[in-house]
């Protein structure tokens, strides 16, 4: 019988070692969780980066585009527009 605990005993070291001694389960459960977040970010700046490249190929060859961004973002006009300025 005391072989018995004995081995009772070591097995439940070892469990309590598996469950929460360095590179044990609560580590390996908090770091796939990490490795979660981690990917998402990393999907969320695969996503903006195909988005960038699109922009910069609009920027290098549509002439349209580039006007819209200089009208809207810039502020500038073309040549014949007319100008409206509302005062408030």
């Amino acid at each position: 019988m005391k072989a018995g605990r004995y081995f009772i005993i070591v097995i439940l070291f070892m469990g309590f070692l598996i469950l929460s001694g360095n590179k044990g389960l609560v580590d390996y459960f908090s770091l796939k969780g990490k490795l979660f977040a981690i990917k998402a970010t990393n999907e969320q700046i695969v996503n903006e980066n195909s988005m960038l490249k699109k922009k910069i190929t609009l920027l290098r060859h549509d002439l349209r585009y580039i006007e819209n961004i200089a009208r809207n973002e810039l502020g500038m006009v073309k040549k014949g527009d007319i100008i409206y300025r509302f005062v408030e």
